[in-house]
């Protein structure tokens, strides 16, 4: 029993005499590496910054006077014909905007995600179109009339419409991937737009009434009507404006920033914004911007 445990002893001696020996490996010092990550830079905190750009604006007024020439033509047989006129176009503008921008980054290895909320000015983004149309209907859908009688409905409309987007703000996710001093990212959220609506809408109807007769023998005869009576009750002007409405809609877009020094970075971006209709006015946004901004 003495000479086993005297044994045992020896070997326990050897073993650490031997594993004073070693090398100091860096896995005792505890400099194991993050594996596949190849983090290098800091993206992670809260964020400000300021921006300045470009707007492109598309706004469609192809629908803007359909509800005023709805109310003219109210329980009438043309509100369903003139319902379908585009009466106005699609109008273009260009203009700068301004804002600023406040986020927090949360970072995983070299993937990056953000919630971030935006502001932006727009200057002098207004836009607007004027059209007419004149169309004769003959005999409408859903009139009753007498036998032989047929009714012209020379109906004349002009309208007019504009819109400016005055500002606007969004709540965005980001999604970023870490490059060193670079992060492009993609991102998608909310918008809320603050905009001036105006619309106007001028109707002129008369009517001519044609009769048709039919002799003994079967023949018809039509005698045209000699004149154009106006329609009091279905011609006038109806118009609508708005001030500081709210339009709610959805943006996306692609951008990069990079790291200047520490923790200030530049910005750039591209931004697509798409508004629900505003009194049948819908606005689209192209946006380009830079940025300046300082991660905490």
């Amino acid at each position: 029993m003495r000479g086993l445990l005297l044994a045992a002893a020896m070997l326990g001696t050897v073993s650490a005499a031997h594993a004073a020996d070693m090398p100091d490996l860096p896995i005792l010092r505890g400099s194991v590496t993050d594996g596949l990550s190849r983090t290098s830079h800091n993206w992670d905190g809260f964020y400000v910054g300021g921006t300045a750009g470009y707007t492109a604006d598309a706004t469609d007024f192809g629908q803007s006077v359909v509800g005023l020439t709805n109310y003219i033509f109210r329980d009438s047989v043309l509100q369903g014909p003139t319902s379908t006129w585009s009466l106005l176009q699609k109008a273009n503008t260009q203009g700068v905007n301004y804002g600023g921008f406040i986020g927090r980054n949360w970072q995983w290895y070299d993937a990056i995600l953000s919630l971030e909320g935006t502001y932006s000015y727009f200057g002098n983004l207004s836009t607007g179109s004027t059209g007419s149309n004149a169309l004769v209907i003959v005999n409408p859908a859903g009139e009753v009339r007498p036998a032989g009688i047929t009714h012209n409905y020379a109906v004349s409309l002009t309208g007019t419409a504009t819109a400016q987007v005055k500002d606007m703000i969004t709540l965005r996710g980001r999604a970023g991937w870490d490059g060193g001093p670079f992060m492009p990212y993609a991102f998608f959220g909310a918008a809320v737009g603050r905009m001036d609506i105006t619309r106007t809408v001028t109707s002129d109807v008369r009517l001519r009434t044609d009769v048709t007769t039919t002799d003994i023998f079967g023949n018809q005869n039509t005698t045209i009507g000699t004149t154009w009576v106006p329609v009091p009750s279905q011609s006038g002007t109806q118009g609508q404006h708005r001030t500081n409405t709210f339009a709610v809609g959805w943006t996306a877009g692609l951008g990069l920033e990079y790291c200047i020094w520490d923790g200030l970075f530049a910005r750039i971006e591209y931004e697509y914004v798409r508004f629900s209709p505003v009194m049948n006015t819908s606005v689209t946004l192209n946006n380009a911007r830079l940025g300046v901004g300082y991660k905490f």
